[in-house]
């Protein structure tokens, strides 16, 4: 594993066409766009997605105890766009890492909602089972810090959607010119 990853440093990064910089710069900013003007910070296509990794990741990390399980919904909905992101950054190329690196970001919106939510349990469960990050904070005994954690998880999110999609900029202003 070690070598495969020490190869990939070598090898260079696929060129950013113009035209993929200003379909990345769009489509990112009507991202942000939706993001920071929907009521409900939920956004149907990508966070149905985003939902169904979640409830998958509590079965597929179940397997390997029931503390997994309870996190493996968090651990779900970011291992699919993580791997996604390894995925791209292996094959070098900067849009399609950008883009997983933005899901990857974007969960934790959501995540940071339903953090928040901890004390309140105003949000709909599927299924009407426990509020995961309930019993997550009461384990650990910050169960009163719910929106403190959440804002500060949030502004992570913010800036880790802003810093993938700012990088593919990067690349485009610093990559060899021919």
């Amino acid at each position: 594993m070690l070598e495969f990853l020490g190869g990939i440093r070598h090898q260079p990064w696929k060129v950013v066409p113009t035209g993929q910089l200003w379909a990345v710069s769009l489509g990112c900013g009507a991202l942000f766009l939706l993001l920071a003007t929907d009521d409900d910070g939920f956004l149907f296509l990508i966070d149905h997605a985003n939902l169904a990794f979640h409830e998958a990741g509590h079965l597929f990390y179940g397997i390997l105890g029931p503390t997994l399980g309870l996190y493996g919904g968090t651990l779900g909905q970011l291992t699919f766009p993580f791997i996604a992101g390894l995925a791209f950054w292996a094959r070098r190329e900067t849009v399609g890492s950008a883009f997983a690196w933005v899901w990857f970001f974007q969960n934790f919106l959501n995540i940071a909602q339903y953090m928040a939510d901890a004390r309140a349990q105003r949000l709909p469960l599927v299924g009407g089972g426990d509020h995961d990050w309930a019993n997550i904070f009461g384990r650990w005994g910050v169960l009163p810090l719910d929106t403190t954690i959440a804002s500060a998880v949030q502004f992570l999110g913010w800036v880790g959607m802003i810093a993938a999609s700012g990088w593919v900029a990067w690349r485009w202003a610093y990559q060899p010119k021919e």
